[in-house]
């Protein structure tokens, strides 16, 4: 038999959510609403803290970043995944899969380094708050932005780079809303062993090794915290619990998916769902209402908005 060298497969199928129409029309109306409510409360984060001075610090610096990452990483599929609820087949292009696949793990591995780095901030802050500033001066921050983006690139480039290769001759149904890598692996049609343990060893020890860094950083945080007055350690202990509430929510489903990447849970699914959707959304209602600093700058705005509508009428 003549080998295969290359694809055949122009492009995939994507299955969805659920096959049931009743089911497509009440997850249009939900994921409808929850997209907008993601872009709008990324918008309102962005506006507040670019726009009041007083907002202007480096964990908010940080707080910018993470929302840009959240917009972009909400609309890399899900738009296409609200527009096929009402269309029977829910196709997508090979150049497109692969551009899913590519800033999935592009935005996923940025927003991963970003917490480890907002933890390193909150570090810096709690517990040594008298060089907070000296320490973590605009040429850090600038630093470690760009060393986030640059993992995230490295660690989306290294297995992009053995997709391409890969030929597609076979079955090109995709059991899910998007192209995920461990999903779109399975349908080669070669050996991909060496791949599958690539991906293992890419994205399931980098959410792995990330998660640890934050969970010893947040004990130690911790730790420090219990040994300072009342009034301050009960302020530290709410912005902890924020960022300890972001770090699960986005790490639990993505240590289940890419630490077992073959498996055939269907739960897969719905854990895909939730750290590219709804974390998306939590991530600002979180970081909102526990910021007090920020609910402050917001009603501040609002009230200023309000005095301005008085005086032009």
């Amino acid at each position: 038999m003549e080998k295969v060298n290359h694809s055949v497969v122009s492009e995939f199928i994507l299955l969805g959510l659920s096959q049931s129409q009743n089911l497509q029309i009440l997850f249009f109306l939900v994921f409808s609403v929850v997209y907008v409510g993601i872009l709008l409360g990324n918008i309102l984060i962005l506006v507040t803290v670019s726009f009041v001075s007083c907002l202007h610090t480096p964990m908010n610096f940080f707080l910018i970043s993470l929302s840009c990452i959240d917009m972009i990483l909400a609309s890399f599929a899900t738009p296409k995944m609200i527009v096929d609820f009402f269309r029977e087949q829910k196709t997508i292009s090979w150049w497109g899969c692969y551009s899913q696949m590519f800033f999935m793990h592009l935005l996923g591995g940025s927003e991963m380094m970003l917490l480890v780095v907002m933890a390193i901030d909150r570090y810096v802050a709690i517990c040594k708050p008298l060089h907070y500033m000296t320490i973590m001066n605009p040429r850090l921050l600038i630093g470690l932005l760009l060393s986030s983006y640059a993992v995230g690139f490295v660690h989306s480039s290294s297995q992009m780079a053995f997709m391409l290769t890969l030929p597609f001759c076979g079955p090109n149904v995709v059991d899910s809303f998007f192209c995920d890598l461990p999903l779109v692996i399975k349908l080669a049609c070669q050996d991909t062993y060496l791949l599958k343990l690539l991906v293992i060893a890419d994205s399931g020890l980098l959410s792995l090794v990330c998660f640890l860094h934050l969970l010893v950083s947040y004990i130690v945080i911790i730790y420090s915290v219990r040994h300072r007055a009342a009034s301050g350690s009960s302020k530290a202990f709410s912005t902890i619990s924020a960022h300890i509430t972001v770090v699960t929510l986005f790490f639990a489903p993505c240590i289940f998916i890419y630490v077992w990447p073959f498996s055939q849970y269907s739960l897969d699914k719905i854990l895909s769902v939730f750290y590219t959707i709804f974390t998306c959304l939590l991530n600002p209602i979180i970081y909102t209402l526990r910021n007090q600093e920020v609910k402050a700058a917001i009603k501040k705005m609002r009230t200023k908005h309000r005095n301005s509508k008085h005086t032009f009428r």
